[in-house]
This record gives structure tokens, sequence and C-alpha cells, in this order.
């Protein structure tokens, strides 16, 4: 069932497809860190601002306290 929010920038709809695929072939989402590098992005306070945005939205939940916990909604 895919209930992903409509208004997603295309960095969300990016990341969302990393974590994903993370999930489909090892199990569990990326940590932060290994997201930013696989977005290309240098800022780990700026993936976590967009992980934060999409769980607000009610794209992915997370599981603990970790974002490598999380699932897609």
């Amino acid at each position: 069932m895919n209930r992903r929010p409509e208004h997603l920038t295309e960095r969300e709809e990016e990341i969302l497809r990393v974590i994903r695929r993370s999930i489909r072939d090892r199990g569990e989402a990326l940590s932060v860190r290994e997201l930013a590098r696989e977005v290309g992005m240098r800022s780990t306070a700026s993936v976590a601002y967009h992980l934060a945005n999409l769980e607000q939205r009610g794209a992915l939940v997370r599981d603990g306290r970790s974002w490598q916990t999380c699932r897609l909604t």
C-alpha cells in the first residue's frame, strides 16, 4: 500500500528511493551518514532534517531511536 504524501521534494523522493533499496537489499535502512553519502549530501544534519519531515508527513516511521530502524508506510 502506498500512502505517501503528495507534496514531497525531489530530495525527499530520492531519500525514500535509497531507503527502499537499502531495506530490500540489506533488510534495514542506511545510517544517516551512509544515506548522506548515497544522495550526495555533505551535511548529516540536512539528511536528518529531511528524514524528520518524511516522518512528520507519514512517509516513514521509526521503530526505535535510530533512523536505521525506520520502515516505509
